[in-house]
């Protein structure tokens, strides 16, 4: 028998089917506002989509303002952000945790971290993704202080709570602290916390800034123990681990052993490793074999190109790289690009080539385009332009200390130390400071700092003796100090003692105290190495048979007998 239209209306009426009908119109919404989320092409905003929704009368349930909360990750989106709190606050839905959850990570992302912390502070009781969401927000504003405290009362944590708080450290330039952490997330059980590729990322990049090769070599082992799958992600991170660390030797076993599977990022690794330690032509060379294979570059690939054009000297190549960028690859140059070009004429004494890439530049000049300027014209004794470059860099950046430290250097060349004084006295003025000089050394795996006239270190004093003793054999070789690089109004005398007291050398006869003969020696500086010491450590290398690795603040030196990889061009 055949139900009537009665029996038929009231089935239709049921609560129970209403709730069904409804929780499908939304599961329906939401999935078209996730997909236009995620889409990599231009869609509708979700905000419209969300929008439509409700003017359909369909009802957001707990899905949907997560779905939406995704989509604003940057700081023009905050307002549209507030919009859908306030939206899942009218539908009573802004207490759900995963709600609270992504508003944290919206509001982070969009660059309000005080309305992040309110949210998670309205939480009674939050829950693991929320701990390290908050945390998460802290330190994308740079509270690594307030990120640890936060990590040290967390109830609980796991992989992700750990992750999340190294890669922090490493985002705000503490790489210590970050290798610190791991170590102490190592003292831990549980499979929770078991590091994987996101937590051995951060960890790699953090020995990378710090060249501690033999705590890079021995995470590199322990990933292997551990098991984890080394692949072109975390290959790319080896890679310039170890092309940081001085090793590209390795570094290249990385990337051969990463086989035929390699994507545009380990080859650009690769070349920028290269390009770092001076090596143009394999350089140009691997990118050759790259666009042969059928790859197309990126960038961050075109980055390392310029780069090594810019180590090399190599003006009219890297001046058609950059016009291949554009006009063959349709690649937009993004100012790190301008910066390596100007960096490139600079460094040449071609200033008026540099000159007018900085006035064509599509952008504003920042801070990298008029240091570059600054640094070409420093060298090459262009006051005028020095003075141009510094005026512009203090508009930009009025506690550069690096800009003033220029200037100054520039005067104390040509002996102007009226001007020298004027330029330390205005720093003084406004409170700005030198930063210090500062030589790092690993051995057995722990890390050495040094300072110009330093004395803390422990073993001071012997340090002291070897260094005049290395100092006392190459003048017994030939050496006479370059005092014109001490640019300090001092007598001839005490500038050979201010040359010799000079970070990196310091670094050399602690090694010396500390290694047997023929040990390789590696040093990281933060400073750009100075002509005096470039020439020492040359001789040094050759008379004691070492060969002597440095890391400036610019690119990589090798000594080896006498001979320095830059060709003395830095």
């Amino acid at each position: 028998m055949r139900p009537s239209t009665t029996t038929k209306l009231i089935s239709l009426t049921h609560p129970t089917l209403n709730f069904a009908h409804r929780t499908f119109e939304s599961f329906v919404w939401n999935n078209i506002i996730r997909a236009h989320v995620q889409s990599t092409v231009s869609l509708q905003p979700p905000l419209s989509v969300f929008a439509r929704m409700r003017s359909h009368g369909v009802y957001p349930d707990f899905d949907t303002f997560p779905f939406l909360l995704q989509s604003f990750n940057s700081v023009p989106h905050l307002q549209s952000g507030r919009q859908i709190h306030a939206q899942a606050f009218v539908f009573g839905l802004d207490r759900e945790t995963f709600v609270q959850t992504c508003l944290i990570n919206m509001y982070s992302s969009c660059g309000d971290s005080a309305l992040a912390r309110q949210v998670f502070d309205d939480i009674a009781e939050p829950d693991l993704p929320s701990w390290n969401s908050i945390i998460n927000a802290c330190l994308k504003v740079g509270r690594s202080d307030t990120a640890r405290a936060l990590f040290d009362v967390m109830p609980e944590r796991n992989v992700i709570s750990w992750s999340c708080l190294i890669n922090g450290y490493v985002r705000c330039g503490e790489f210590k602290e970050a290798l610190a952490l791991f170590r102490e997330m190592q003292l831990v059980e549980g499979a929770l916390v078991r590091p994987n590729e996101f937590t051995m990322s951060g960890v790699l990049s953090a020995c990378g800034q710090l060249g501690a090769l033999e705590h890079g070599e021995w995470v590199h082992a322990y990933i292997d123990k551990c098991g984890i799958e080394i692949d072109v992600v975390l290959g790319t991170c080896l890679i310039d681990m170890y092309a940081k660390c001085g090793s590209i030797e390795r570094a290249r076993l990385v990337f051969g052993n990463l086989g035929p599977n390699k994507d545009v990022m380990a080859w650009s690794a690769m070349i920028s490793g290269l390009a770092m330690h001076g090596h143009a032509g394999e350089c140009l060379s691997l990118f050759l074999d790259m666009r042969q294979q059928g790859l197309k570059p990126n960038s961050v690939t075109f980055l390392g190109i310029l780069c090594a054009c810019v180590h090399g000297g190599l003006v009219s190549r890297g001046k058609e790289f950059f016009r291949e960028m554009s006009e063959e690859h349709g690649i937009t140059p993004i100012i790190q690009h301008y910066g390596c070009l100007v960096d490139l004429f600079g460094r040449a004494g071609l200033l008026k080539e540099a000159w007018t890439v900085v006035k064509s530049m599509p952008m504003e000049p920042d801070v990298l385009i008029w240091g570059a300027l600054l640094s070409g014209s420093r060298t090459h004794g262009d006051i005028e332009t020095c003075e141009i470059a510094l005026r512009k860099l203090i508009q930009l950046d009025p506690g550069n200390s690096g800009a003033y430290v220029l200037l100054s250097n520039v005067y104390a060349k040509l002996g102007r130390w009226n001007e020298v004084r004027q330029v330390r006295n205005l720093m003084e003025a406004k409170g700005i400071y030198k930063v210090p000089g500062c030589s790092l050394v690993e051995l057995d795996g722990v890390l050495h700092e040094f300072f110009v006239g330093d004395d803390s270190h422990p073993e001071t004093k012997e340090i002291y003796m070897m260094l005049d003793e290395i100092m006392t054999t190459l003048k017994k070789a030939g050496y006479v100090g370059n005092t014109k690089e001490v640019l300090l109004d001092l007598d001839e005398e005490a500038k050979e003692l201010a040359l010799s007291l000079h970070t990196e050398k310091l670094a050399v006869a602690f090694c010396f105290l500390q290694t047997s003969a023929g040990t390789p020696i590696r040093i990281v500086k933060n400073l750009r190495i100075c002509g005096d010491c470039h020439v020492a450590i040359k001789m040094i290398s050759k008379v004691y048979r070492r060969e002597i690795v440095i890391r400036d603040c610019n690119r990589f030196h090798h000594f080896n007998d006498g001979v320095c990889s830059c060709k003395d061009f830095w």
